[in-house]
């Protein structure tokens, strides 16, 4: 029971940032219709930059703040710059351009910060051996329950963002109906900047909090969180944000289960599996994920 409890535990925070970063894409995909698949990597150049500013004697929580705007200015200024022109043009070049500012943001990381074991990143939370609550034999340590709160407050003030300000409305018209929303007055070039900008600003977070768990950080930090993240808004469906939040908790836990419980000899690899395996089977069986909406067409 407390080697469950330990892996549930465990799993609830791993599953707390997939779901952030899950939320990020579900954004993007919401506003625009397509994938970023440069969101894991944007993430991570925003944690080097957390970790820069840190080094140079901002506190670490302040310089997590101004890495997020770091992240929210790139985010907008690629879609401003870059995105909005190649979606008018061709809409498929745009998954081109992701996966080109996906290699090109790793490159830059690479040789900016060349240091191939890695630089040490602090814990925005107490990370000393003796930092944890014993519930029911469990430990859970306070840098993964801080990670916890911390992703749920965040997502917890997007849904207020979305469900109850005029921005909100103008975020939710513009992906029903682009068209109508700019007859009606809707900025809606304004509006796609800023999914973008808020949707990096979520994985500069993501970033932190993964580097402060992990204890450094890399050029490919972000990488495997990247895919849980997808497998998590695949799984949610890629236009429910809701979806993407549970879906995320859920294949946390489910990774943790899978490497705990599976014999020895494959724990480690099959953690990854759990969520190509998740992605695979919903697209098989249910391409609009669990909680997905369904598009019908008219003929």
């Amino acid at each position: 029971m407390e080697r469950l409890l330990q892996y549930v535990f465990d799993g609830l925070s791993f599953g707390a940032i997939y779901a952030l970063l899950a939320l990020g894409l579900v954004v993007v995909f919401r506003g625009t219709g397509h994938l970023n698949f440069a969101q894991g990597e944007m993430a991570m150049f925003c944690t080097f930059i957390i970790w820069q500013i840190n080094e140079w004697g901002v506190p670490l929580v302040f310089a997590v703040l101004i890495g997020m705007v770091f992240g929210f200015l790139l985010g907008a200024g690629i879609e401003a710059t870059v995105i909005r022109s190649v979606a008018k043009k061709s809409p498929g070049g745009v998954f081109v351009v992701s996966i080109a500012l996906f290699l090109g943001l790793n490159s830059l990381a690479s040789m900016i910060w060349d240091r191939s074991e890695g630089y040490t990143m602090k814990s925005l939370f107490p990370n000393k051996p003796l930092d944890f609550v014993r519930i029911l034999g469990a430990e859970w340590r306070y840098k993964y329950i801080g990670v916890l709160i911390v992703a749920l407050m965040l997502m917890g003030l997007l849904f207020l963002l979305f469900l109850k300000t005029k921005f909100g409305l103008a975020m939710r018209s513009v992906a029903s109906n682009p068209e109508s929303a700019r007859l009606v007055g809707v900025p809606s070039g304004l509006v796609l900047a800023a999914s973008w900008g808020i949707a990096a600003s979520m994985g500069a977070l993501s970033g932190a909090l993964v580097g402060g768990i992990n204890g450094q950080i890399t050029p490919s930090l972000m990488f495997s969180v990247f895919i849980y993240a997808s497998a998590a808004a695949t799984l949610g469906g890629l236009d429910s944000p809701g979806g993407a939040v549970i879906a995320g908790l859920l294949i946390g836990v489910g990774e943790q289960l899978a490497a705990g419980f599976a014999p020895g000899w494959i724990g480690q690899d099959l953690k990854l599996s759990v969520a190509l395996i998740s992605i695979f089977v919903v697209l098989l069986v249910k391409p609009s994920g669990l909680f997905g909406s369904l598009k019908v067409e008219r003929v």
